[in-house]
């Protein structure tokens, strides 16, 4: 009888010092846009809309998309502002930014222009498109060899115009973020250094 409460005692003691499961992030989605829809886009400046188009990039649109309903741009420092664009992209948690920042997806054919006001994907070379995009600031049509537009600032661009560029560039071109850095520690290290960057607050899909 002993040596049965024993073997109930150390279940039970097993089962208590179990450790728990942590929560699971949400599983990334894999929905087909609409062939056009509006982003609103609520930052530290002000409210900015942006109108997106699936023929003019499929893949990057389709990406966009369902990064956007997984809350993936919530909380991105707008971290890059040079009088040609501003960018965003990086998540505040290196832990998901990392997950996602290996998600390379195939280039789309340049259909649009980078004029002022629409909206591309950053990248270094042909399929290294991930989750980092840019505002033009300006007409930047120099970029249209490589960058694809997946939409345009309809309501908002005087908010953009006025996200916080005192930083300038990334070294070694201004005094801005590292993106080594900001890749490896996100918020932590934007908030402590850059605490004056621009931000956005919540993305959503009209």
């Amino acid at each position: 009888m002993r040596r049965v409460w024993w073997v109930v005692l150390c279940a039970a003691l097993i089962g208590c010092s179990a450790k728990e499961e942590p929560p699971k992030k949400a599983a990334a989605k894999n929905d087909t846009p609409p062939d056009v829809f509006t982003v609103n886009l609520d930052t530290s400046k002000g409210k900015v809309v942006i109108e997106v188009h699936r023929d003019w990039a499929p893949i990057g649109v389709h990406h966009f998309y369902n990064l956007v309903q997984t809350g993936y741009y919530d909380g991105n420092r707008i971290y890059r502002v040079t009088q040609a664009y501003a960018q965003f992209g990086i998540n505040g948690d290196p832990a998901i930014n990392n997950l996602w920042s290996t998600t390379r997806i195939p280039g789309d054919p340049v259909k649009q222009s980078n004029v002022k006001g629409t909206v591309a994907f950053a990248q270094n070379g042909p399929g290294t498109r991930t989750t980092q995009l840019f505002f033009n600031l300006r007409d930047n049509k120099d970029l249209d060899k490589t960058f694809v537009p997946i939409g345009k600032v309809t309501s908002g661009m005087d908010v953009v115009d006025r996200f916080y560029s005192g930083y300038g560039d990334w070294p070694p071109r201004g005094h801005g973020p590292d993106p080594a850095k900001v890749q490896s520690q996100a918020n932590a290290y934007l908030e402590a250094q850059f605490p004056r960057l621009d931000y956005i607050k919540k993305v959503t899909i009209q």
